[in-house]
C-alpha cells in the first residue's frame, strides 16, 4: 500500500516539530513546511522577535526536518497573510471591534492557502500541531474535538474551518499533554525540545497594537474623542479608540476614585463608552458570519456550552438563529465582557458544533 503524503506546517516549535515526528513514526510520507508571512517592512522586526513564523523559525524548523530525515521546504504566503490577517487586523480596530488574528490567520492561510498549495504537490493531508483532535460525527460530519488536555486545549481557534479543511487534517499532538510532548521530543533528539512557547500576535511582537495600528492605518486611524457613560455624560479624554477594548480597566487614565471598566466603543462617534464593574456582563449576545461545523444546520433552538474568547472556560446557553446568518446566543449566567469581533463557539460533547463573530450584547 502507497505511504500516504502529509505536508506539516512546521512553525519552529516544539508542538509542530512533534506533530512531524509523530507522524513520521505511523508511516505517513512526511514533509515539513513554514509559512512565509513576513512582509518586507517587518523584517528586521521578525528577525529580532521571531515568533511563530519569524525568520528564525524558519531555521529551528530546517534542524528539526534535518535531524527527522524529511523534506522541508518554506512558502510564499505573504500575500494572502497580509490580506486576510494583517489587514483585518487593523480594519477591525478602525471600526471599534476586537479581531482575532489566530482564527483568520488558522482558516485563511494556514488551511485554506497551505491546503491548497499541499494537495497541488500531492499530498493527501496537512497537519498541525495544534492541541486539538478531529473526530466523525455520527452524520458523517467533521468537527474539532477537545484535546486531552484542558490547559493546551486549542479549539476555539479552529472553530472556522471547513468540512473538507477537516476531512484533510491530521491532528496528532491533541492526543497529548504538554509534558508529554516536550518528554516525546527529547526523547527524540529533537533540538527544539525545551524551546519557550510563543506567546504574541507574530507580527506584532512588541504587543504595542495601537502603534502598529497608525503605522498601518496612517491617517484613517481616529484621533482623541470623549470617555462617556451609558447616557452620554462626559467623564473625559482618551487617546482614539483602537487603544481601548470592551472589559477594558488599565491604562484608562480616569481619576474616578473606584474601578471603572470600557462597556462599549462607539466609532461613529469616537465615543468609548465607560461603566461599572456589573455594566461589563451580560447575558444575551448575537454573533454573525456563522460556521457549522459539527451541526449542519441550526432549525429550532438548542442548548450548547459557548465559549466567548480563548480563555474563557465556557458557559452554558441557548442558541437559536434569528436571521439567516445571525444566531442569539442567552446565557444561564451572565458573561463577562462580551466583545464585538471576538469569536463566540459553541461546544456539544467536547465537539465544536461551530460558531459565529460577535456583533453585540443586549
Amino acid at each position: 500500500m502507497t505511504k500516504k503524503k502529509v505536508v506539516v506546517g512546521m512553525s519552529g516549535g516544539v508542538d509542530s516539530s512533534v506533530a512531524a515526528y509523530l507522524l513520521k513514526e505511523q508511516g505517513y510520507e512526511v514533509i515539513g513546511a513554514t509559512m512565509q508571512i513576513w512582509q518586507d517592512v517587518e523584517r528586521d522586526v521578525q528577525e529580532k522577535n521571531g515568533g511563530c513564523c519569524g525568520l528564525s523559525a524558519v531555521d529551528d524548523a530546517r534542524r528539526v526536518a534535518q535531524k527527522l530525515d524529511i523534506p522541508y521546504y518554506v512558502m510564499n504566503f505573504r500575500e494572502a497573510f497580509k490580506c486576510s490577517v494583517m489587514d483585518y487586523f487593523v480594519e477591525e480596530y478602525l471600526a471599534g471591534r476586537t479581531p482575532n488574528p489566530c482564527i483568520a490567520c488558522n482558516r485563511y492561510v494556514k488551511w485554506e492557502s497551505m491546503l491548497q498549495r499541499s494537495l497541488a504537490i500531492g499530498a493527501d493531508y496537512i497537519a498541525t500541531g495544534h492541541y486539538a483532535r478531529i473526530a466523525q460525527m455520527a452524520d458523517g460530519r467533521y468537527a474539532v474535538r477537545n484535546s486531552v488536555t484542558a490547559g493546551k486545549d486549542q479549539t476555539y481557534a479552529l472553530y472556522s474551518l471547513t468540512q473538507e479543511q477537516l476531512a484533510r487534517t491530521l491532528m496528532p499532538v491533541g492526543e497529548y499533554t504538554k509534558d508529554q510532548i516536550r518528554a516525546i521530543a527529547e526523547q527524540a533528539g529533537l533540538p527544539v525540545a525545551h524551546k519557550p512557547d510563543s506567546q504574541e500576535i507574530c507580527f506584532i511582537p512588541d504587543h504595542d497594537y495601537a502603534a502598529y495600528i497608525e503605522r498601518a492605518a496612517g491617517e484613517r486611524v481616529p484621533g482623541p474623542g470623549n470617555f462617556v457613560t451609558e447616557d452620554g455624560e462626559v467623564l473625559g479624554r482618551h487617546l482614539g479608540i483602537t487603544h481601548y477594548t470592551v472589559g477594558q480597566r488599565k491604562g484608562l487614565n480616569l481619576a474616578m476614585g473606584r474601578p471603572v471598566f470600557v462597556t462599549q466603543i462607539r466609532p461613529e462617534t469616537d465615543e468609548v463608552v465607560i461603566g461599572e464593574a456589573q455594566d461589563v456582563f451580560g447575558d444575551t449576545l448575537y454573533c454573525d458570519r456563522i460556521n457549522y461545523m459539527g451541526m449542519a444546520d441550526l432549525p429550532g433552538q438548542r442548548e450548547v456550552t459557548a465559549k466567548i474568547r480563548y480563555a474563557h472556560r465556557g458557559e452554558k446557553c441557548v442558541i437559536e438563529r434569528v436571521e439567516k446568518d445571525v444566531i442569539k446566543c442567552t446565557f444561564r449566567e451572565p458573561v463577562r465582557a462580551i466583545t464585538p469581533g471576538q469569536a463566540v463557539v459553541f461546544y456539544e460533547d467536547g465537539c465544536v458544533l461551530g460558531g459565529g463573530t460577535i456583533i453585540r450584547k443586549s
